[in-house]
């Protein structure tokens, strides 16, 4: 059954321009649009993977797809949702977490080589304009600008979103237990 988590800005909370409402570093900032929405069709997106080679959520069909989408991996906030991606979804089957952010695919390899980070797809959309696009999570305004905000989006094996989560507060984490729950 499709959920979209409590914790996140609901559809009312919409901004005319800018949008989701989000709290980043104290201060309110806003995303370049609303954001995708459950049972909507999960839009394609390209990204990079360590190896620069471009990776495509059509790539990943016929399986469930967690997108953990963060700011950066250098902030703890962000490498912990990583952390925790990569042991609780460990066991989930025909499962794929795909850690989505502006990071260079360079930074994203490293970090998840040196934490021993397997069970998570590290991928770079530093120049995939589509994603931010059609997915609305750019954060347009405030003090981390055109990175992206803190969400969760669990896309089922025929490519339907089932979950979504907006982090409400940028530096707190996503609600695992429940999007783990929608990738069941």
């Amino acid at each position: 059954m499709p959920v979209r988590a409590a914790a996140g800005a609901q559809a009312s909370d919409l901004q005319d321009e800018k949008g989701e409402t989000v709290i980043c570093r104290g201060v309110e900032a806003h995303t370049s649009g609303p954001m995708i929405q459950v049972e909507q069709e999960a839009p394609d997106f390209r990204a990079v993977n360590a190896k620069m080679e471009e990776v495509s959520l059509s790539d990943f069909k016929g399986k469930k797809v967690i997108l953990n989408i963060f700011p950066s991996l250098d902030t703890p906030t962000c490498a912990l949702s990583v952390r925790q991606f990569n042991a609780r979804a460990a066991g989930l089957k025909s499962t794929v977490v795909l850690c989505l952010s502006m990071d260079l695919p360079f930074a994203q390899s490293r970090f998840c080589s040196t934490e021993g980070l397997d069970n998570v797809i590290p991928l770079s959309v530093f120049r995939s304009h589509d994603f931010a696009t059609h997915y609305g999570l750019r954060l347009a305004d405030g003090p981390l600008e055109g990175l992206m905000a803190r969400a969760v989006i669990v896309v089922d094996e025929n490519g339907k979103v089932n979950y979504t989560q907006l982090v409400e507060n940028i530096s707190h984490e996503p609600d695992y237990k429940a999007a783990l729950k929608a990738a069941q």
